[in-house]
């Protein structure tokens, strides 16, 4: 079924950053606090989404995350059509189901941060391979921590302010002083836990290397 060992661990790589892509867009709704400030829960997927991409970087090039992006925009895309679709089917009526209100309050919201998550997710998706191969040409193998963390800094700040723009603040949900001070708390969030996550790229690129040249 597959070609050689890296064919399996570009598909685990795949399905780790496609199911938390997804799973960040589904919760993305559910605003919460981070000290005073607003925050989307979405956000708490998406530096295992930096940490895979950064793998496949590693080993596939901006081919292999590029073509990765687009499927994963296209399923995000896929579950915009679902949620639509499933919104305009009227509930069955009885106590203790879930009513048409109570759905569209979850899945409503869902459907513009789909909206903004999905044209967010390419512009950072593109800066980040873009600025991860510049560091890349610059320490050659060496510095992984640079360019990983290196292209997440630039990237997310691109990215949280492009969700929330689209999801929350253009669609009245919350106010400008609000937009400002809950993507740069989103921003900071994601980059702290990033680079909490530096020693799993190191991880995982042992792990992948010891795969790959195992006999």
């Amino acid at each position: 079924m597959f070609q050689s060992k890296k064919d399996l661990v570009y598909v685990i790589l795949a399905g780790i950053f496609i199911t938390n892509a997804v799973v960040a867009e589904l919760i993305g709704g559910k605003l919460i606090y981070v000290g005073p400030y607003l925050m989307s829960v979405g956000i708490l997927p998406w530096p295992i989404v930096f940490l895979t991409t950064d793998l496949i970087n590693e080993y596939f090039g901006k081919q292999g995350v590029k073509k990765l992006s687009l499927i994963t925009a296209c399923l995000i895309a896929y579950c915009f059509v679902l949620l639509f679709v499933a919104l305009k089917i009227p509930a069955v009526k009885g106590e203790g189901l879930v009513t048409d209100a109570q759905f569209h309050a979850v899945f409503g919201q869902s459907m513009w941060i789909i909206v903004g998550s999905i044209t967010a997710f390419l512009v950072s998706q593109l800066i980040d391979v873009s600025i991860f191969h510049f560091f890349k040409r610059k320490t050659g193998n060496n510095m992984i921590w640079l360019r990983s963390t290196g292209s997440t800094v630039i990237s997310q700040l691109f990215d949280s302010f492009i969700v929330l723009g689209i999801a929350f603040w253009m669609t009245g949900k919350i106010n400008t002083e609000q937009y400002i001070a809950s993507a740069f708390t989103g921003y900071f969030v994601k980059l702290i836990i990033a680079i909490l996550l530096t020693p799993l790229i190191y991880l995982g690129h042992s792990l992948i290397e010891k795969y790959i040249h195992s006999k």
